[in-house]
């Protein structure tokens, strides 16, 4: 036998390359929707990376809630945002892209602000993030959904986003805010509030 034979058994052999790994970002570059390749450092890859993280603080939000109403809220917002992300990743001059994220989301998540501040029982000072654990997790996704605000305005061509993308990303900080603080109610734990001089 010879050693391309032997060549051509150990390759049918091993296992099959997974898809996983592409092997095309290995000298630190990557593409957009378009296939352009941008560096990993590019604003538009920060925002959409942003994203990426905070849909996966919600995850871990999702499985500290209580109540499936708002386990179901998550769910709906976690699909916005994935949709939000493809939108970040398409210079829609190269591709024409219509996000799901329209005036009805942004109408839906002012309501469920409405709802939770219900439950939350208004404003009582500045509150210093923390108590149980699906608040503080709430809080963390507020500062990191501020923090993809923020870099979104730093992408380039940013202004050309519809504007109820942008209506969505600051309203669902707030909700986060909101539902921290009935998280906190709900389950018994009294908010820290901020004082000068503690």
């Amino acid at each position: 036998m010879n050693e391309d034979s032997n060549i051509t058994r150990a390759r049918q052999n091993s296992p099959r390359k997974s898809n996983v790994y592409t092997r095309t970002g290995d000298t630190g570059t990557t593409s957009l929707a378009s296939g352009q390749r941008v560096p990993k450092t590019n604003a538009r890859l920060e925002a959409y990376g942003t994203l990426d993280e905070l849909n996966s603080f919600i995850g871990l939000l999702m499985s500290n809630l209580t109540e499936e109403a708002d386990r179901n809220f998550l769910l709906q917002v976690q699909n916005h945002l994935f949709s939000l992300g493809s939108r970040l990743a398409t210079d829609a001059e190269e591709i024409p892209w219509r996000c799901s994220v329209d005036e009805q989301a942004v109408a839906d998540m002012e309501h469920a602000i409405d709802e939770a501040d219900q439950v939350a029982g208004g404003w009582r000072g500045f509150v210093l993030p923390g108590g149980c654990q699906a608040a503080s997790l709430a809080h963390v996704c507020r500062t990191v959904c501020r923090r993809l605000e923020r870099r979104v305005y730093a992408m380039e061509g940013w202004e050309s986003l519809e504007p109820e993308l942008l209506q969505y990303v600051n309203r669902l900080s707030d909700y986060f805010f909101i539902l921290a603080k009935k998280q906190n109610i709900l389950q018994g734990v009294e908010e820290k509030i901020w004082k000068k001089r503690s």
